[in-house]
Parts: structure tokens; C-alpha cells; sequence
């Protein structure tokens, strides 16, 4: 196990944009990702509250990176796959409280 602080990011974007975020997020210092296919769901009042449309296939992206770098790479995921991009992309992170098989 690693004695080091880490934070999981997520990142839901349109169908297609899951290599706009990876390059984003390892330009930034991230050395990897898992990428899980879905499906979103909005109503209309969210679509006109947000100016957006919704389309339906989604990509998920998940990135372990160390705490100190977290900022980084969400604001260059934003910049490159953010809302206001063909992307679409929303990020949140939350703490890892442990994490095994992780190498520096």
C-alpha cells in the first residue's frame, strides 16, 4: 500500500471525447485512466437551464492522481472537455482513503 494522499476523478463526457480527456489529464501529469460506457439521462428543464443538449452515450472517466496534482488536471479536463466544448463534460473528484496496487 502507498502512504500518499490521492483523489479519484471523474469525468462524464459525450460519446467520443474519452481521448480529448486523457490527453488533457496526462499533458497535466495523470498517467492513466479507466473508461466505462453509459448512458445519461436529463429532462428538458435541465437541457434549457444549462444550454445544452443531451445526447444520450456517455463516456466515464476515472483517474487516480495524487492530491497535489487534482486541480491540474480537472481544470485542464474543463478547458479541453468542459460544457461549454463539443464534449459536454462535467468533473468531480473525491478522496481515496486507500489504495492498493498503485505504483509511483
Amino acid at each position: 500500500m502507498i502512504d500518499k494522499k490521492f483523489e479519484m476523478i471523474f469525468c462524464v463526457v459525450n460519446s467520443g471525447f474519452s481521448e480529448t480527456v486523457m490527453e488533457a489529464a496526462r499533458d497535466a501529469g495523470a498517467k492513466g485512466g479507466t473508461v466505462i460506457h453509459g448512458r445519461g439521462t436529463a429532462n428538458k428543464d435541465a437541457e434549457e437551464k444549462f444550454h445544452i443538449t443531451v445526447q444520450p452515450d456517455k463516456e466515464i472517466i476515472m483517474i487516480i492522481v495524487p492530491e497535489k496534482i487534482k486541480d491540474d488536471v480537472m481544470t485542464a479536463i474543463y478547458n479541453d472537455a468542459g460544457l461549454n466544448t463539443p464534449g459536454q463534460g462535467i468533473t468531480f473528484s473525491m478522496s481515496v482513503d486507500r489504495a492498493v496496487g498503485l505504483s509511483e
